[in-house]
């Protein structure tokens, strides 16, 4: 017999056999898990320690290859008023589309309107 086979079958700590009261000693308590550490996915104060430290090896990363946070902040600005820019002016070739097609849709529908409100009578 194998030492496997021996040993109890491995359980969940706040398992309780059938017909016994469920044990609340190995249950997490549920003020460990406030809203707060549910959003950062651990408490505060680790979360922190760890962003810091994936920061710095990042940082020294982007410092090897030149890359400064002056760089980084130019660049996303930029990113941004070419997106701005590009959907204003796709916005105006479309209002100035819509322009010159109302420029002949509306007086022929007002026609049409006024012919059909003078058979209806």
């Amino acid at each position: 017999m194998s030492e496997d086979e021996s040993s109890p079958p491995k359980i969940p700590p706040y398992w309780t056999a059938p017909g016994q009261p469920p044990s609340t000693s190995n249950v997490p308590a549920p003020h460990d898990e406030t809203p707060l550490n549910r959003f950062l996915g651990g408490s505060p104060g680790g979360v922190f320690l760890r962003l810091v430290f994936v920061s710095l090896i990042v940082g020294a990363f982007l410092m090897w290859l030149d890359i400064r946070p002056a760089d980084i902040f130019r660049a996303i600005n930029d990113l941004i008023n070419r997106i701005w820019g590009l959907g204003f002016d796709a916005i105006r070739e479309i209002a100035d589309y819509i322009l010159a097609g109302a420029a002949i849709v509306v007086p022929v529908w007002l026609v049409l309107r006024l012919m059909n409100m003078r058979n209806g009578r």
